[in-house]
């Protein structure tokens, strides 16, 4: 059985990834002062966070439509897949997966769409399981998305508690937090839901609950250090990841500049980390 993968823009799967591995990557929308743009397509990340601050209104997202998907699956049918596996971002923050699975009926039974649980490389690495086990048969490769959902840890350390506010997308952080003044919140994406895990008052202290969070994860299969145009931080974090912890490291270490669509509701200056442990 040939199988097929699509996800969608938020898995951040780096571009030669995408391309490797033959994935069809749906981009959900970013709309900035009342222009649309496919994500990733229009405006770099980079550009996007210099905007971000200073915008005239605030910039919000949207689902990929019922057509977006429709083209992508018919892709792959046409190369002569039998099956097509389609994962996305964690329903509970989005509405993309709607889209696929209304995309999905017009196939019948088989498009299996899949909810991740998660965001950015939290869903990328059950992307990229996948890939690895295709060849093994439907089952199999399901099985291998499952397994690395359960060993993911997804956290992220914000600037400002000022994007989320505004997003809307997780009132309980929001409303557990709101009334703390000035704080960096830390939170983890776990099961399609954002929790807050402990707030720092400065960005010293970010970067230390990053590393600590990091540290316990022990060793790992996957590891992604994620950031939203915090480059020369987030790198000093993995320096010092790797002086401390080299031995539980995985070979391959992904250093991500998170998307538009899902920076748009953590804001610029962000750190954080996807891993998968072993």
């Amino acid at each position: 059985m040939k199988i097929g993968l699509v996800t969608d823009s938020t898995a951040d799967l780096p571009p030669y990834l995408i391309a490797e591995h033959q994935i069809q990557v749906v981009p959900s929308i970013l709309i900035l002062e009342g222009k649309e743009y496919a994500d990733g397509i229009g405006i770099s990340r980079e550009d996007f966070y210099a905007r971000l601050p200073t915008l005239k209104g605030r910039a919000t997202t949207a689902a990929p439509s019922i057509g977006d998907f429709l083209t992508p699956y018919q892709t792959l049918f046409s190369q002569g897949c039998d099956h097509i596996l389609s994962i996305h971002a964690a329903s509970q923050l989005t509405t993309i997966i709607n889209s696929a699975r209304q995309a999905a009926k017009e196939f019948g039974d088989k498009v299996t769409v899949l909810d991740s649980g998660s965001l950015s490389m939290g869903l990328g690495f059950q992307a990229l399981a996948a890939v690895d086990e295709t060849e093994s048969g439907l089952r199999s490769t399901i099985e291998a998305i499952e397994s690395t959902k359960k060993r993911l840890k997804v956290y992220a350390a914000l600037d400002t508690m000022e994007y989320l506010k505004r997003s809307g997308r997780v009132p309980g952080v929001v409303a557990q937090l709101s009334g703390l003044l000035s704080i960096k919140p830390v939170i983890e994406i776990k099961n399609g839901e954002v929790r807050p895990v402990g707030v720092t008052r400065t960005t010293k202290q970010n970067d230390e609950r990053i590393l600590n969070l990091l540290l316990e994860v022990g060793e790992m299969e996957r590891l992604a250090i994620l950031h939203t145009n915090a480059e020369a931080r987030a790198k000093k974090i993995l320096d010092e990841l790797m002086k401390r912890a080299r031995p539980s490291m995985p070979r391959d270490i992904l250093f991500v500049n998170v998307t538009a669509v899902i920076g748009t509701h953590l804001g610029p200056n962000a750190i954080g980390f996807a891993a998968v442990k072993k």
